[in-house]
């Protein structure tokens, strides 16, 4: 299969390499989120969530993507309390708990 890497054409680090060349099944969203660091992203730029599930978590205090990861780590980068979490505070369907979740997973790979 070929495609283009951006990590290769700009000579970032091996572990965005491999982030980046395993996600090909994945969508573009979660493509652009996960090959650059964080900043001050919003919440909906995860790959799962919307205006509606943004709105949602904005009203709830995840205004931007850093602190919805910081509740990922809180709940130890576990899959199945995120999901669950993400579930009752935005009513997140099984597809966007697994976006959601996949990104983040592989935003840590790259960056953690």
């Amino acid at each position: 299969m070929s495609y283009f890497s951006p990590a290769k054409s700009i000579g970032t680090n091996e572990s965005i390499k491999r982030s980046l060349e395993k996600m090909s099944s994945t969508s573009q969203k979660h493509r652009n989120f996960v090959s650059e660091p964080m900043g001050d992203k919003s919440v909906t730029e995860l790959a799962g969530i919307g205006t509606v599930l943004g709105s949602r978590l904005e009203e709830e205090g995840f205004d931007k993507a850093y602190v919805v990861l910081g509740q990922f780590l809180v709940l130890r980068k576990d899959e199945e309390l995120f999901k669950e979490w993400l579930k009752d505070i935005s009513k997140a369907n099984s597809k966007q708990q697994n976006d959601c979740y996949t990104c983040l997973k592989d935003w840590c790979d790259a960056f953690l």
